[in-house]
């Protein structure tokens, strides 16, 4: 399983690897100095805290690395069953029947897989985004990882897909035992009110490859 501590040792080892601290290598992704301080690793309640996903992306794309080294720093510092294989899904794929159960898991086997940190949830699979739907927060090539049983709150992105087989990708901004209210990411679509009972499934967003 995943441990804060393996995130920020990871995030400390490619500091090194890279020349920096941990503020300079911050600095360098163009993000707050202290971002990855020692004060910002646990919350004033005491308990430890994630770095955010876009914090992480950040780094990787400043020092041209790949998740996959990112991975491996992980699977360096951490104690086994940190590394966890996915499939990985086409955006087109993802509206057709029968690559889904009703719950939003993915079905049957041959997909590719891509290594990412376990986090505790084994339907979890990368969404590779084509097209321009969900510009400008993702882009054509990127990839999304989709946490089906994770919880889903407020203000989280999160992918939708209709029973009538439409995939959008939207901001949840209120779920209700009748309607979902979704903000849209990309302002060239509407907003959108949809009834619960024509959505087969709502799963949260929990990592960007940017």
């Amino acid at each position: 399983m995943l441990r804060h501590q393996d995130i920020w040792r990871a995030i400390d080892r490619l500091a090194q690897e890279n020349g920096f601290s941990a503020s300079g290598l911050a600095r360098r992704a163009g993000l707050d100095p202290t971002t990855f301080n020692k004060s910002k690793r646990i919350a004033r309640d005491g308990k430890p805290r994630w770095p955010t996903t876009e914090s992480v992306s950040k780094i990787l794309k400043a020092t041209s690395s790949t998740m996959g080294q990112f991975v491996a720093l992980l699977s360096d510092s951490a104690e086994g069953g940190v590394i966890h294989r996915i499939p990985i899904i086409g955006y087109a794929q993802t509206g057709r029947d029968g690559f889904f159960d009703d719950a939003g898991y993915p079905t049957g086997t041959g997909w590719d897989e891509v290594d990412f940190p376990n986090i505790g949830d084994n339907h979890a699979y990368a969404l590779e985004v084509s097209g321009k739907s969900m510009e400008p927060v993702y882009r054509d090539g990127d990839t999304i990882i989709i946490s089906p049983q994770a919880s889903v709150r407020r203000g989280d992105r999160v992918v939708v897909r209709t029973k009538s087989g439409e995939i959008m990708a939207k901001q949840l901004v209120r779920q209700t035992a009748h309607k979902i209210e979704l903000l849209s990411v990309n302002k060239d679509h509407d907003d959108i009110m949809l009834n619960t009972d024509d959505v087969e499934w709502l799963a949260r967003i929990i990592w960007a490859s940017q």
